[in-house]
């Protein structure tokens, strides 16, 4: 990005953290043009501190001097946050506003933030904390090519950038935001498995997500539907298919589709 607007960071959890350390460390960004504003500084100063970010308790002065505004709370905190900075004039100067709050549409950004203001809804999800997760950006009317373009480097070092339509976010917030926690379920159960035929726990545990990371990264590299790679695994009467015949007994497909289904109704629901 050949220019570095001035950045709010409002909310420092986990994915503020994310966002902050791969943009300073992975990307080159002067920590001096960001400004995260938290209502806890003390809590988290010494990570601001090690990343060089001014750090306060003080939102609208953050938003006042920034050209983007990225938004970091809970999506119940939202509303609040929003009309508090509307009242305050700290968004009379239309920066760009990025949320990730979940389930936050972009009509109610709109409703709560000044007319005119330029919107973005961004989903990424907890890998990005290790530069390897995934964000799908919605933007909402009158963006332009150039606010996006600065929206998607605000994500690219943190691993994927997708660009979708609003429609498919609160979708996108069930398989590709809680799907982590749902690979840990499975991590785990991989590795109770091994350990259930005599793999000692730490051997087990990383036997299986090297090969959850391998066999992840064999679909996005090579293109290729995972059906088709499976069944290069999967020789006849070997004890591959014995084992997904198991598997299949126990409903898996439609057990993990349905807790993607569900974690997508309650997304919904959460602005």
């Amino acid at each position: 990005m050949s220019h570095h607007p001035k950045l709010a960071i409002l909310g420092f959890g986990t994915m503020g953290q994310a966002i902050s350390a791969g943009l300073v460390e992975a990307s080159g960004y002067p920590a001096k043009l960001i400004h995260v504003a938290t209502r806890h500084p003390a809590a988290c100063r010494a990570r601001a501190e090690a990343l060089g970010l001014r750090l306060s308790n003080e939102a609208d002065a953050a938003v006042k001097a920034a050209e983007v505004v990225l938004l970091c709370v809970k999506p119940k905190e939202l509303k609040s946050l929003l009309d508090g900075l509307t009242a305050a004039g700290a968004l009379d100067h239309r920066p760009l506003v990025v949320s990730i709050a979940a389930g936050a549409t972009l009509e109610f950004l709109t409703a709560h933030t000044p007319e005119n203001t330029p919107l973005v809804r961004a989903m990424p999800n907890t890998p990005c904390s290790i530069r390897r997760g995934m964000t799908v950006l919605a933007a909402g009317e009158g963006v332009t090519e150039a606010q996006l373009a600065q929206t998607r480097a605000l994500f690219e070092p943190l691993g994927r950038v997708m660009d979708l339509d609003e429609k498919h976010m609160d979708a996108v917030t069930g398989l590709s935001a809680s799907g982590p926690a749902f690979m840990f379920v499975i991590l785990e159960s991989l590795a109770e498995g091994g350990v259930q035929c005599g793999l000692p726990r730490a051997v087990a545990l990383e036997l299986a997500a090297q090969m959850t990371l391998g066999a992840a990264s064999m679909v996005l590299e090579t293109g290729r539907h995972p059906a088709a790679l499976k069944d290069e695994v999967t020789t006849p009467a070997g004890c591959t298919i014995a084992g997904l015949m198991v598997l299949e007994d126990g409903r898996i497909r439609s057990v993990v589709a349905r807790g993607i289904e569900r974690a997508t109704q309650v997304a919904a629901g959460l602005g």
